[in-house]
């Protein structure tokens, strides 16, 4: 009975409490998911930015470590060239050989003076469409000498952190141990 008498509180009317609130509480969900859009935009931006960044400093970098490279097979050439010399008057046949290397590393040294990273990548790509077989292949067999290598390696194994039964460090009157 005292359910007549008592007033409703949920106010169906368009102005009412409970559409104000649902329409406020609407507009900050919608005000943060834009902020979190924008947000997010700005860190991909960032993102973006840094990653071009990053990437054009590494190319640079790559492009002078190939610039070194270069100028270290000129040097070898160089070398070559000089030991060619050397050995004309005692071998003329392996001084020819090594004339004609160190014809060929100068050649690949200034071919490669000239390249960018991006260039030389695209080249490789280029062997690797027209040659398949043959990069597996020189990939295979890198492997199995890298393998081979590790296996034939000695182990290093960490010293004892055990004192040795038997040895005493400790100078008798006068014994030296030669330390």
């Amino acid at each position: 009975m005292n359910n007549q008498t008592r007033p409703q509180t949920k106010s169906s009317s368009p102005g009412g409490p409970t559409n104000r609130t649902t329409e406020t509480s609407n507009d900050v969900i919608s005000s943060a998911s834009s902020l979190a859009e924008e947000a997010a935009g700005k860190v991909k931006q960032v993102a973006s930015e840094t990653t071009a960044t990053i990437t054009g400093e590494v190319k640079t970098l790559l492009n002078r470590q190939v610039g070194g490279g270069a100028e270290m097979l000129g040097l070898v050439a160089r070398s070559a060239k000089h030991a060619a010399e050397d050995l004309d008057r005692d071998s003329p046949q392996i001084a020819g050989l090594l004339r004609t290397v160190a014809t060929q590393v100068d050649s690949y040294a200034h071919g490669l003076k000239d390249q960018s990273v991006d260039r030389m990548w695209q080249t490789a790509a280029d062997f690797t469409r027209r040659q398949p077989a043959l990069v597996f292949g020189l990939a295979a067999l890198a492997g199995f000498f890298a393998i081979r290598t590790l296996k034939s390696s000695p182990s290093i194994s960490a010293p004892s952190i055990q004192p040795a039964q038997g040895n005493n460090y400790s100078s008798r009157s006068g014994e030296s141990h030669g330390l």
